[in-house]
């Protein structure tokens, strides 16, 4: 069965180098893709290590040293993280690329995956840290394609974290076992999700998806009320302006779901009212 295509978290802005590419927190923000999305920096925070020699000064030039050194080094890891993104998310083609193209393309999945990978595994020998954290979720992620026991692997250790990349490797995770058809231990990760304040991914995605598992269990009344619940808020939800808020993909496709399954609770609540095309 052909895999599908993953798409990798979210990459929020890069600092205006006109060469460099660099990749910054917080990267997950999107899945959504939205996965999705998100807005605090955290890299570029520096290790402070105190040597007592004796003379301040002498300690004072030290710490100077240690930490222009720690910024560029995180620096260096953005930015080398930033092109094995690209890397990861270039083209699959035979098509040979026009002449004068720069444009970075892979003959096969795997070739990709393979080229992903190395880079990858580049900012994991560059230090420890979010950066290198980040660059093993893209690991691991690459390997579902080419070596999936090792992938899942390495998405189960992650996972065992309390971090942004940690929570997105449980995400990830628990589509591994939906696809395999581990559907206990899928909505136990889901859950899990859905049981934690996180930006990272919204609880109408995760509880989503988590209803569609309980689908395949054969739980029809806990999947309706996830459905039901996604298209209520979604329903009563309003923009900046106390209007109501556009409905997202995943609360139109959710109140299809709980038309199939409870026509009956669909219709208690009401259909959205088409936007003016021309304002007002």
């Amino acid at each position: 069965m052909a895999k599908k295509k993953r798409r990798f978290g979210p990459v929020e802005g890069a600092d205006d180098q006109p060469k460099d590419v660099t990749y910054e927190d917080r990267f997950q923000k999107t899945v959504g893709r939205g996965v999705e999305g998100l807005g605090k920096a955290v890299e570029g925070r520096g290790r402070t290590i105190l040597y007592i020699i004796g003379a301040l000064v002498v300690v004072g030039i030290i710490v100077f040293v240690i930490a222009s050194w720690s910024r560029r080094s995180s620096s260096e890891a953005q930015t080398a993280l930033g092109q094995a993104i690209e890397i990861a998310e270039a083209r699959v083609s035979s098509v040979p690329m026009p002449a004068g193209s720069t444009e970075k393309t892979f003959k096969t999945e795997k070739d990709r995956a393979d080229a992903a990978i190395a880079a990858f595994q580049k900012v994991v020998d560059m230090g420890s840290g979010a950066v290198a954290e980040k660059a093993k979720y893209f690991i691991a992620m690459n390997k579902l394609s080419t070596d999936r026991p090792g992938g899942i692997s390495d998405l189960e250790a992650l996972s065992q974290g309390s971090s942004d990349t940690a929570y997105l490797a449980k995400f990830a995770l628990a589509q591994v076992r939906t696809d395999d058809g581990q559907f206990d231990q899928a909505a136990k990760l889901y859950e899990e999700l859905a049981g934690v304040d996180n930006p990272v991914l919204s609880k109408e995605t995760i509880n989503f998806n988590l209803a569609g598992v309980y689908q395949k269990q054969n739980k029809t009344k806990e999947a309706a009320d996830l459905y039901y619940n996604i298209v209520k808020a979604a329903s009563e939800a309003k923009n900046a302006d106390g209007e109501p808020a556009a409905q997202t993909e995943t609360a139109r496709t959710a109140r299809e779901k709980l038309t199939e399954i409870a026509p009956d609770r669909a219709k208690e609540i009401a259909e959205p009212e088409a936007a003016n095309p021309f304002g007002g």
